[in-house]
């Protein structure tokens, strides 16, 4: 047993490799995971009706914001195939050509302040929360455009597999947002009491900084030489529409799998302001172990790419093997955590003034859903990386196609259905979540296995 796992470490692709990528971007994305799990905590201490505001809230801005952000991403991966390939002059114009997509995404995601309000009084969400929702999502929306500009250029370290910078660029930007957000909700030092409108510009604040960070960092004269990051401004129609033939599956692949569950917070909401609470507390809970996982996700989709570039499809397969069992060591570690703290952990969302019997019926709601949690983290991180080692291949048709159908034949539509048409309560809601989760995760492990993504080129093909 030592012997095989000293191989796996050594091997190239193996887990040295996989944790020397991936690790950095699961600190960077525990860190961002951080930002909103105090984000939340936050304003849950302020008021019940914020926290039970916000999530719906944000998972409305991340339906667009991700859309966006697996477009631009998916840079990353044309950078590790041309890094790969050892193509390196044609790495600065991938970076250029995401960032004149994200100039466009920002304006068009910043339009979607005008229907703000219309669409949280057609959820139908308690007046006095929809006017908290409408308030979140606005300011959050005006200032997606510093996430997506900021994540395109990260990519240029994403998919040279050097991580780090990433890290660094996370960790301070939570080190400016937690302090911030605290002064802005509750009104500290200088600064008013915005409530929730706080942690919103706290948020935005600290993707600007994000931005300022990596273009310091990547438009460097060094790399330049290398990698062309400052001559390769021009705007290459051609490269352009291949990341764009490739990127917009995968961004849509986010879309629907960020709208189902959107889908199912809203439907839970009109179950009751308990079960809403405790829902949004317990999906909060659970970004602990989910959004570091979606690092190793892109460390799946790198090191894939990176092989596939070099044209070694076997390494391709080692790769995806070995981060998939770091991220079922990580999801495995936390499902027991959600199953032996159940109050531990919901305890730290109860408001001020709010009586101890009454946050009691929350957190006894919250105990099974975070045991449904539990159950379904190990299928969460099968479908998450075998998805990723899929896209870094380029095989990002089929993951869109999956999402799509999966996202509203097991999800959205049974949610809906269930709820306005037979009544379901909110435990069917979640069992049903809970099958979504396991089908996606088959699905994802079955292509990975035909091999049907072996032959699929991303980048072109040089003519000889």
């Amino acid at each position: 047993m030592l012997s095989r796992l000293k191989k796996r470490w050594n091997e190239p692709f193996g887990y040295r490799d996989a944790l020397n990528v991936g690790l950095p971007l699961v600190v960077s994305l525990g860190s961002s995971t951080t930002m909103e799990f105090t984000d939340r905590i936050f304003l849950s201490n302020y008021s019940l009706i914020s926290i039970a505001a916000a999530l719906p809230a944000a998972m409305a801005n991340f339906v667009f914001l991700l859309f966006a952000l697996g477009i631009a991403s998916y840079s990353s991966v044309f950078i590790a195939q041309y890094y790969g390939a050892c193509k390196f002059d044609k790495i600065g114009s991938a970076v250029w050509q995401a960032i004149y997509f994200c100039c466009f995404a920002w304006i068009a995601i910043a339009m979607l302040v005008f229907v703000a309000e219309p669409f949280f009084a057609f959820v139908g969400h308690a007046p006095e929360v929809q006017k908290e929702e409408v308030t979140y999502f606005s300011i959050l929306t005006l200032g997606t455009g510093f996430a997506i500009i900021a994540n395109a250029i990260g990519c240029f370290f994403t998919g040279l597999g050097k991580t780090r910078p990433n890290m660094i660029v996370n960790i301070i930007a939570v080190l400016i947002n937690i302090p911030l957000d605290y002064m802005l909700i509750n009104g500290v030092w200088i600064f008013p009491e915005l409530g929730i409108a706080g942690a919103a510009l706290a948020t935005v604040s600290s993707w600007g900084m994000q931005l300022i960070m990596y273009a310091w960092l990547v438009f460097t004269p060094q790399n330049d030489v290398t990698y062309h990051v400052k001559r390769a401004w021009h705007f290459n129609a051609k490269l352009f529409m291949r990341m764009m033939r490739f990127g917009i599956p995968s961004g849509l692949n986010n879309f629907f799998d960020i709208f189902a569950f959107t889908v199912f917070i809203m439907v839970v909401g009109r179950i009751g302001e308990v079960e809403l609470a405790a829902s949004n507390i317990v999906l909060s809970i659970n970004s602990l172990a989910f959004l570091p996982v979606v690092g190793l996700n892109i460390a799946a989709s790198i090191l894939v790419g990176q092989a596939m570039g070099g044209k070694d499809v076997a390494k391709a397969r080692v790769a995806a093997r070995n981060v998939l069992h770091i991220a079922m060591l990580w999801m495995g570690t936390f499902a027991a955590i959600f199953l032996l703290f159940p109050y531990e952990l919901t305890a730290l969302f109860r408001p001020e003034g709010i009586p101890a019997e009454q946050f009691a019926a929350i957190q006894s709601t919250c105990q099974v859903l975070l045991a449904y949690v539990a159950f379904f983290c190990l299928q969460d991180s099968v479908a998450l990386i075998f998805f990723g080692a899929l896209k870094g291949a380029g095989d990002t048709m089929f993951v869109m196609r999956a999402m799509a159908l999966c996202a509203t034949l097991c999800l959205g539509v049974p949610v809906v259905a269930g709820r306005f048409f037979f009544d379901a309560g909110l435990h069917t809601l979640w069992a049903m979540l809970i099958v979504y989760v396991c089908i996606l995760a088959l699905t994802a492990f079955l292509r990975f296995r035909s091999g049907k993504w072996e032959h699929i080129e991303v980048i072109e093909t040089e003519p000889v």
